[in-house]
């Protein structure tokens, strides 16, 4: 029944019952939402809790930038 809910076939969910390193990630964020403990890995997920990617998005950043020039009337 758990296999259904989780959209898997009965060899996949005992593959992941038995920690099968095997198995998709996919499959074992699949259980955990059914089982209910879906929002700790959404909030793993979340872009916002990433300081490290965060600083490397604002080395990535131009470090100078120049106003635009106003285009001369003709």
């Amino acid at each position: 029944m758990m296999a259904e809910r989780v959209g898997v076939a009965l060899e996949t969910y005992r593959r992941v019952e038995r920690g099968d390193p095997g198995t998709s990630v996919a499959t074992y964020a699949s259980v955990l939402f059914v089982l209910g403990f879906g929002t700790p890995l959404a909030v793993m997920a979340d872009v916002a809790h990433d300081q490290q990617g965060q600083m490397l998005d604002d080395a990535r950043l131009p470090q100078r930038v120049r106003a635009r020039r106003e285009a001369k009337p003709l």
